[in-house]
């Protein structure tokens, strides 16, 4: 038995997640059944995480086991994206890994990345891939929110109501706030995210800076552990999946 790492970038706007659904087109089931028919066996893809329906991913990490070795991974990658392309996922990289690795457990940390278009118009270019907010952000406030949220908190505020993880303490190790023209980006890394945290936090992040909340309500919604009292989490369309640290 062989074991392969694939990266994978994929707009996800027309999917309905990286899972396997029993309704609709997901990620997972669109690259393993393209595989399945290159390779010519049954293959079974483990991601590292799953991506909503509707978010998208600049790197998405997953392996695979084969019964040979692939002779050729170069040509697999070109057949893979001949196919692929069209659906709007694209293959950057297969490579050899031993089979102790997994694209799951294996993972040190998880790198997510939001963008928000803050001006009157929508973009056009940019269409359903980030959240467009026509009332101008108070960027330094959000700054200021996110820095309460570093470090090993109790995140229930942020979970959603299905979300099937033992424990609701999760470490935020990192959280970058850059704004360029327009656009605003927002990164957060950590080794692991509840089901929407990302997007509930970016939620109560908008309510800081449209001021409709003040820095201690932001923090006494945070620390109430109560989903209820989170702002409107943020739409899938601005999310993606940035890396995978190993």
């Amino acid at each position: 038995m062989h074991r392969y790492q694939i990266l994978i970038e994929y707009v996800g706007s027309s999917f309905v997640g990286w899972q396997i659904q029993k309704r609709g087109n997901s990620i997972q089931k669109t690259i393993q059944s393209t595989l399945s028919k290159l390779l010519k066996q049954k293959i079974t893809l483990h991601g590292s995480g799953r991506t909503d329906a509707g978010v998208h991913a600049l790197e998405q990490s997953a392996h695979f086991d084969v019964k040979n070795k692939i002779s050729n991974i170069n040509k697999l990658i070109k057949s893979l994206n001949f196919f692929l392309n069209l659906k709007m996922i694209s293959i950057i990289n297969i490579k050899k890994k031993n089979l102790n690795f997994h694209a799951r457990y294996s993972a040190k940390e998880r790198s997510y990345l939001f963008l928000i278009q803050n001006r009157i118009s929508p973009s056009t270019i940019n269409k359903d891939r980030e959240w467009h907010i026509r009332k101008k952000l108070d960027l330094n406030l959000i700054k200021k929110g996110s820095k309460k949220l570093i470090g090993t908190h109790d995140f229930s505020t942020f979970r959603a109501s299905n979300c099937n993880a033992k424990s609701s303490i999760k470490t935020i190790n990192k959280i970058i706030i850059k704004k360029s023209k327009n656009q605003i980006k927002l990164k957060f890394k950590s080794k692991s995210f509840l089901k929407n945290q990302v997007r509930s936090m970016v939620g109560c992040l908008k309510y800081l800076g449209e001021k409709k909340w003040n820095l201690k309500k932001f923090e006494n919604v945070f620390k109430s552990k109560n989903r209820k009292k989170c702002a409107p989490p943020a739409p899938a369309c601005g999310l993606y999946l940035e890396k995978i640290i190993y």
